[in-house]
């Protein structure tokens, strides 16, 4: 049941901030993964991304059907094609490291990117 609940808060908390500012995946569910329900580090990412497949399906749906035209379709295009090769590579290479080394490369990433946004909002 505990582990039922954790996963409800951590996939409340995921899919509001990811839809607030784009974040949700690595930045919410991996460590709560890893905090809450004990997961090695590459089960919790592996398992983010398989969650973040539905999460931006939801939220993308959502604003395609938005009047506001959010959604820049030739960006998405391009951008989708080179992430999704980038991706397939980058799994690869998450699965040949050990969890220690890409739980020291994603706090060091966070922090990066946390000083980074505060000093250049």
């Amino acid at each position: 049941m505990k582990i039922i609940l954790s996963a409800l808060i951590i996939g409340l908390a995921a899919g509001l901030l990811g839809a607030l500012c784009g974040v949700g995946g690595g930045i919410i569910m991996v460590p709560a993964f890893v905090g809450m329900l004990g997961l090695a580090h590459k089960n919790a990412v592996a398992t983010s991304m398989a969650v973040i497949v539905v999460t931006a399906a939801a939220a993308t749906i959502n604003n395609a059907t938005d009047e506001s035209k959010l959604i820049d379709w030739k960006i998405v295009g391009i951008t989708a094609v080179t992430a999704a090769l980038a991706a397939w590579y980058g799994s690869d290479l998450m699965r040949s490291l050990n969890n220690q080394t890409l739980t020291r490369i994603f706090g060091v990433l966070l922090i990066a990117l946390g000083v980074k946004m505060l000093w250049k909002p």
